[in-house]
């Protein structure tokens, strides 16, 4: 399923929403335009094995960034480029909404909070569960932070639709489906996946879905307290 764009409209010009977009694009333009990304990813990415001080020294870089910097610094950050594009394709779908109803600094401030949630929660699954080696896993993305925004958006705008692209082999369906069916269906995609990862690491791709599993939740239980206004309602 891939989203194409919702039927909610915004009282004014998303630019948080664009502001954040625009930058993870240009960090992205940077780390392929110089140094190998492996190489950007593993110096800039985050460790959750920093917390503990349990990093290889034979798999993590001696310069690489604390905890507290590279938990900032990775939510800008991605693997390729349909890394990038999956995760600024929803952001910008369902971002602006939420932007209009927290206001600009409160959703620039929100988001961020967001992505340390979400490395928070992958940090407790990966030290609890995971071995020495994937704990050493760099993590890198917006997703977290953007799993809030769907989480948010999941709460304030029951009643929106997503005009959603369904992708079989060869065929393209397109059709309107309730919001709270496409998010649901996406959390509970997550935490099957993380899962999977959990029980078959070499088979998760080094996505980090507890990430996405805590941002989400953070977003749900955080969008009504901080939200200053309802969003506006679908425009049909």
């Amino acid at each position: 399923m891939l989203p194409i764009k919702d039927n909610v409209p915004t009282r004014a010009f998303p630019y948080v929403t664009v502001g954040l977009i625009a930058i993870n694009v240009l960090v992205w333009l940077w780390e392929v335009a110089g140094t190998p990304v492996n190489e950007d990813v593993a110096h800039y990415g985050y460790y959750p094995c920093t917390v503990d001080t349990s990093c290889l020294v034979s798999q993590v870089p001696a310069d690489h960034l604390p905890a507290w910097q590279g938990v900032f610094t990775s939510m800008f950050m991605h693997a390729s480029w349909l890394h990038i594009a999956g995760n600024m394709l929803f952001l910008w779908i369902f971002g602006n909404n939420v932007e209009d109803a927290f206001g600009r600094v409160r959703f620039l401030l929100w988001y961020l909070a967001a992505g340390v949630a979400a490395a928070v929660l992958q940090t407790v699954v990966t030290l609890s569960f995971a071995s020495t080696q994937g704990a050493s896993v760099p993590n890198v993305g917006a997703s977290g932070a953007i799993a809030g925004v769907l989480g948010a958006y999941f709460v304030l705008l029951p009643r929106a639709k997503v005009l959603t692209a369904f992708i079989l082999v060869f065929f393209v369906f397109l059709r309107e489906i309730p919001a709270v069916w496409f998010l649901g269906f996406w959390f509970v995609f997550q935490l099957w996946e993380g899962g999977f990862e959990l029980l078959h690491p070499q088979s998760g791709g080094g996505v980090a879905f507890f990430a996405h599993v805590g941002g989400f939740a953070f977003g749900l239980l955080t969008a009504r307290l901080l939200a200053r206004r309802p969003p506006l309602q679908p425009a049909w």
